[in-house]
């Protein structure tokens, strides 16, 4: 269980986070839905420990960033480092010792090449694959979806639902809706630095469709 409590957050004048509370129960796939610059990542960081807040994040796990599985949007490499090497330098920070890593390479990557020759999709793969062999109870997952292939993608949809079924909890944003109405228990829509509204799978269609009203309007028509 992770609880928010009152969490704010401000860019200079700019409120990113306005006094959020909610709940992530364990054993629960959490969708975030948000335009571009409503706090998604920003909430995200928070969460891992890479950006200070004011307020209070409440868990069972203490100290939490030790207990979570972050996939970030914006991916860091060394540039001469391996895929074999990094997968053993992201699970040794975490203290675990991962044998046969060859043998657990799910998406087919050349773990023996240089990082830095992989591909814009190839490394978001890389980093969700050490990522995933961490033995945490959180998975934060910014955009899992962004930049892969629709192999890697129908992958990703069945290793969300593993998590699940191991009592996993995932937080997740996408900006393609399907991919959280297809994963997620409940979506979150972060709005004006707050969750707007908070909808279980009856409602998922109903809350597309007000997305769409409001992002649509007359739109189409302006362009004549």
């Amino acid at each position: 269980m992770i609880q928010l409590v009152e969490i704010s957050k401000s860019l200079g004048s700019h409120i990113v986070l306005d006094r959020l509370s909610f709940t992530f129960e364990n054993n629960k796939v959490y969708g975030i839905v948000g335009k571009n610059g409503s706090g998604k990542t920003t909430l995200f960081r928070c969460l891992t420990g890479l950006e200070s807040c004011h307020g209070e994040i409440v868990s069972e796990h203490r100290p939490l960033k030790n207990y979570i599985g972050y996939l970030p949007t914006e991916l860091f490499f060394y540039k001469l480092m391996t895929g074999m090497e990094y997968v053993r330098f992201v699970c040794n920070a975490r203290n675990q010792k991962i044998d046969n890593i060859a043998s657990k390479n799910i998406f087919e990557l050349p773990l023996n090449d240089y990082v830095s020759t992989y591909s814009t999709g190839m490394k978001k793969k890389l980093a969700l694959f050490a990522i995933l062999l961490q033995d945490v109870p959180y998975y934060i997952l910014d955009e899992p979806f962004n930049g892969i292939d629709f192999q890697s993608s129908v992958l990703v949809f069945d290793l969300i639902k593993a998590l699940k079924q191991r009592g996993k909890t995932v937080i997740m944003s996408s900006h393609i809706y399907t991919t959280l109405t297809q994963t997620c228990d409940e979506i979150c829509l972060l709005e004006d630095g707050n969750f707007k509204r908070q909808v279980l799978k009856a409602d998922f269609d109903a809350l597309e469709e007000s997305m769409h009203r409001e992002i649509v309007g007359n739109a189409v028509d302006l362009l004549g």
